[in-house]
């Protein structure tokens, strides 16, 4: 089994060696790892894995070759943790039932009432409609069902219904080594593409030289010029995690492509909208993050700036403060996509969702007005679309978002 293991490992990208499958055999040998799941994946991704960067395919291949494999530790009287136990005591909900179960009736009461039920409750809950627990309809807790929520303690999504999220999640970076089978990508992003001769002049001017040897009565004179250099500049911010799971192929490939296309590219990430902050690397985004104000003053207006994201949440998520899934922004989510595209005049957004839904989901129709109906499917038609957009020239300014303040001078 290890042997396909190995196999599968080479073929999905990560590139392993036979010295490391050999030290994972003998650390298994020498009963390194206990017999544990979870301990076995540690000692493999430290044997086999020798670059941060090949995480992400190790996991989705570990995930794939032993799916199911997990069953096997109950044959030998392994004890089942409580939080596994707990998710058997799930709710499954007709289309019936889930109508009948009401929201509390806006953000303000929502956020109001978790901090009353945190300061009443004194033990654990099941099945329930009001207090903290699983397996019900309350709108806070675990592995139960209600339009709009307060996750706590369940490991992923489920209903996709979570207004908000209390834990820590860790997303993986986009790979930016993919190679396409097809180019699609490549050659569609090559439309944004523009030439200028930039730098010293090293590269051989044929026309030039041969007029200019003419004109010097046939002695030899050599005209050299700048190289020409794609000079567009390419900002690129990612939408990671949550619902965006579902689309990671796609932005692994327009990833990978713009980063081959582009000579001046940056990237950052962010989850669902763009805050206060941004980051790059998501094995490190709780410490090291860029103000959304600096990047705004470090990258200039000549910046292309192309947002993927399937702008699916909460509408609160949008339009609040506080309204981040994941923590307690001080201002709205629109505050800052305004700020952004006021400083950004050329930009676009690229939405994997597909376009028949766009109009059923309030938040993606918002987050298209907010950015003019400059929003495109995440297909080669939408992307020749984009690109052609962020080829024109300056447009003209967006409305200010009313009761907020333009960012201060640098």
């Amino acid at each position: 089994m290890l042997v396909r293991f190995f196999l599968d490992l080479r073929a999905g990208g990560v590139p392993v060696t036979l010295p490391e499958f050999l030290s994972l055999l003998e650390a298994l040998d020498a009963r390194v790892a206990s017999l544990s799941a979870e301990d076995f994946y540690h000692l493999a991704r430290v044997c086999l894995v020798k670059d941060e960067r090949h995480y992400d395919r190790f996991d989705r291949v570990f995930a794939e070759h032993f799916k199911g494999a997990e069953k096997l530790f109950e044959a030998f009287g392994v004890s089942v943790p409580d939080e596994w136990l707990r998710a058997l005591a799930e709710r499954v909900l007709t289309e019936e039932e889930k109508a009948r179960v009401k929201a509390l009736g806006g953000w303000d009461k929502l956020m109001e009432t978790l901090r009353q039920r945190l300061a009443e409750q004194q033990e654990r809950h099941e099945g329930g409609s009001k207090w903290i627990g699983t397996g019900g309809t309350s709108p806070f807790g675990a592995f139960g069902y209600n339009p709009e929520g307060v996750r706590i303690g369940q490991p992923g999504s489920r209903h996709r219904r979570a207004v908000k999220v209390w834990e820590r999640r860790e997303f993986a970076n986009f790979d930016d080594t993919l190679e396409l089978g097809t180019r699609n990508f490549k050659m569609g992003l090559r439309r944004l593409r523009r030439f200028a001769r930039e730098g010293a002049a090293e590269e051989l001017d044929l026309d030039g030289t041969i007029s200019a040897t003419a004109r010097n009565a046939g002695y030899l004179d050599l005209k050299l010029v700048p190289e020409r250099r794609n000079a567009v500049k390419v900002l690129l911010l990612l939408d990671v995690g949550g619902s965006m799971d579902d689309h990671v192929r796609v932005c692994d490939e327009l990833f990978s492509a713009a980063r081959t296309e582009f000579r001046h590219f940056e990237h950052f990430y962010f989850h669902n909208f763009p805050y206060e902050s941004l980051w790059k690397d998501n094995r490190r985004r709780q410490t090291e993050r860029i103000a959304t104000d600096q990047l705004i003053r470090t990258y200039g207006p000549d910046y292309r700036v192309i947002f993927v994201g399937d702008a699916t949440m909460s509408p609160y998520e949008i339009t609040m403060a506080g309204g981040s899934v994941e923590h307690w922004n001080a201002e709205a989510g629109v505050v800052w996509l305004q700020r952004l595209t006021a400083h950004f005049r050329h930009f676009v957004w690229l939405n994997p969702e597909p376009v028949e839904r766009w109009d059923h989901t309030p938040s993606i129709a918002l987050t298209r007005e907010l950015v003019e109906e400059r929003m495109y499917p995440l297909t080669l038609a939408g992307l020749d679309r984009a690109t052609a957009e962020l080829r024109r020239r300056g447009t003209a300014a967006p409305p200010a978002v009313a009761g907020t303040n333009p960012l201060p001078p640098p």
